[in-house]
């Protein structure tokens, strides 16, 4: 199951008595907000939730699972989310 971004709207909705379109926008300036922060090499850390970070890859050859040839990687930055140790816990503790 997954948990889609008018699901997060939803219940910030009902949780605040906020219109949907007030949520909606909440979400949508957090997630900008994130975005921002990231292309400008900035990390993001939220306390009891976690951190988002930029990970550099370096330039290397992979090989293609289907046909077998080598294809070159270039280097690039990808986001990588870490969860905190207490998000970790909660979901351990919780989880169903």
């Amino acid at each position: 199951m997954s948990v889609t971004k008018k699901d997060i709207v939803s219940e910030i909705a009902i949780r605040t008595g906020l219109t949907q379109v007030d949520s909606r926008i909440i979400v949508d300036e957090l997630l900008a907000s994130f975005s921002r922060a990231l292309i400008s090499g900035s990390n993001i850390e939220i306390r009891g939730f976690g951190r988002f970070k930029l990970k550099k890859r370096l330039a290397h050859l992979a090989r293609n699972p289907r046909s077998g040839e080598k294809v070159e990687i270039k280097e690039g930055v990808r986001p990588f989310f870490q969860a905190s140790r207490e998000l970790k816990n909660r979901v351990n503790t919780e989880f169903k």
